[in-house]
């Protein structure tokens, strides 16, 4: 995409999809196909912005499911979807993160915080088709120099699990009955290639 596309996809995303067809441009004079051709680029901007990946979606939720079915009665450890961590500067956003119980902010009337400024025990990514894996790395690497005990990175279409420990080699789990190791705290859990995929299925 060139400069000039770039711009124009830029000013019209925060526009209400109706609204943005009929978006003018103060200092433009668009003919009827420079009208034709912008609408055609607003409807492919909207569409990737609003594609879902269903592969992405069900084991993000099947994950956060498990582990609070398990662990949250017990007051062990809780599972967020898509949440804020800010720390060291910076704010990163994993599929799911996994806090233990005492390590959730929580607010003056105990409940919890609106703002999350420490890393997760656990970080949990899950690649979508049109996500970098480098970029997806480096957050999960950046989390565990910054207290997390464990990183995982999903990748549902080569139905591999990357598993990430402090200082150490990251670890391959790409065969079906292999057993993914968890955080200590999260020992209750029971989770293999299969059961993961296996909510593909489901």
């Amino acid at each position: 995409m060139g400069k000039s596309s770039r711009n124009q996809c830029h000013r019209v995303i925060p526009i209400l999809y109706e609204d943005a067809l009929n978006h003018k441009y103060k200092k433009e004079k668009r003919t009827a196909k420079d009208a034709k051709d912008t609408e055609k680029k607003v409807k492919k901007v909207w569409r990737r912005l609003t594609k879902k990946w269903y592969k992405h979606s069900t084991i993000q939720t099947e994950f956060s499911t498990t582990v609070n079915v398990i662990l949250k009665p017990q007051q062990i450890a809780r599972a967020f979807s898509e949440l804020r961590c800010t720390f060291d500067g910076r704010s990163i956003i994993p599929d799911v993160s996994v806090f233990t119980w005492g390590r959730i902010p929580r607010d003056e009337k105990g409940e919890v915080a609106n703002t999350f400024l420490i890393a997760p025990d656990w970080t949990i990514e899950i690649l979508s088709p049109d996500q970098s894996q480098t970029k997806v790395t480096k957050n999960i690497l950046r989390c565990l120099n910054f207290g997390t005990q464990m990183g995982w990175l999903i990748d549902p279409n080569e139905q591999t699990v990357f598993v990430y420990l402090p200082k150490q080699q990251p670890e391959v789990f790409d065969e079906p009955q292999q057993k993914l190791p968890v955080p200590s705290f999260a020992n209750e859990l029971n989770l293999s290639v299969a059961s993961v995929f296996g909510w593909l299925l489901e």
